[in-house]
């Protein structure tokens, strides 16, 4: 089996970074270093439920993670409520998987019980600014890859929804938050209908530093990324042809020159102070 999770990720991380990786077969760990490199997003599921006690389980799992400090800044909600769901869903009108996928969670960044501490110790709270907000959010993204982890490992497949930030006053609202409790993100659940395929990533060359920052020539690495990408899995449609044409060759860097082209989110530094972050 060692040599079979060393070719396996030789393969996966040939498709993802268009390189041939060194594995030696007497790892330990191999199984989940093939899961982690061969990980998939999945959007489609089979209609069968995921037992609540292993969704437990699995949120278990994930709070188990590092945590900046200890403070333990990152819940997880569960939406059950099928009405609840709906009315969710149906601010995400090109996600329908939202509605149907057996479970929906959505992870939040909470610097509530923080303040909370502060108050019940009758301490001061400098630390009042920026830094606490991008540490509840850094803990809310180590539990939500973490929750991914363990439930790639039981063989669920999961699709994470930032989208919702879109709408983060509307989710909040129905979600009961209170101040200083956001929506970092929610995630789609369940048992995978097919075997869904890996993203090609950016080169190691881009991404991967050595002692200094160096990028390279950037310009040439995206332009041979997009080309790499669009070989292994071709975009299907060109993003808001009406706005911006339509464009001869449609790779990544087109998609999401276009995608960030148009105002996204411009609200939410004002929602977050409004739940209470400062932001200084």
């Amino acid at each position: 089996m060692a040599d079979q999770h060393a070719r396996d990720i030789q393969e996966s991380l040939q498709r993802r970074f268009g390189e041939t990786f060194a594995v030696d077969p007497r790892l330990s760990g191999l199984d989940e270093l093939a899961r982690i490199a061969g990980h998939r997003t999945h959007r489609r599921y089979r209609d069968e439920p995921v037992d609540p006690a292993l969704l437990r389980l699995l949120c278990a799992c994930a709070l188990s993670a590092p945590s900046k400090s200890d403070l333990q800044q990152a819940d997880i909600l569960i939406v059950r409520d099928a009405s609840l769901r709906a009315r969710i869903a149906a601010l995400l009108p090109d996600m329908p998987f939202v509605g149907t996928a057996p479970a929906f969670l959505v992870f939040l960044a909470n610097g509530r019980r923080l303040a909370q501490l502060m108050a019940r110790r009758n301490r001061p709270f400098p630390n009042d600014h920026l830094d606490q907000f991008f540490n509840a959010a850094t803990d809310a993204a180590i539990v939500l890859a973490t929750f991914l982890r363990a439930a790639t490992a039981v063989g669920l497949g999961c699709c994470p929804i930032s989208v919702i930030r879109d709408h983060a006053a509307t989710v909040s609202e129905m979600l009961k938050l209170p101040q200083r409790v956001i929506p970092f993100a929610g995630m789609c659940v369940g048992w995978p209908s097919d075997k869904g395929g890996i993203t090609a990533r950016l080169d190691l060359a881009v991404t991967l530093h050595e002692d200094r920052y160096d990028e390279g020539d950037l310009a040439a690495q995206i332009d041979a990324y997009d080309r790499r990408r669009d070989a292994l899995w071709p975009y299907r449609t060109q993003r808001a042809p009406d706005k911006w044409g339509t464009a001869d060759f449609y790779g990544w860097s087109e998609d999401k020159a276009r995608q960030y082209g148009m105002p996204q989110r411009a609200d939410f530094g004002a929602f977050v102070r409004q739940k209470g972050f400062g932001l200084d």
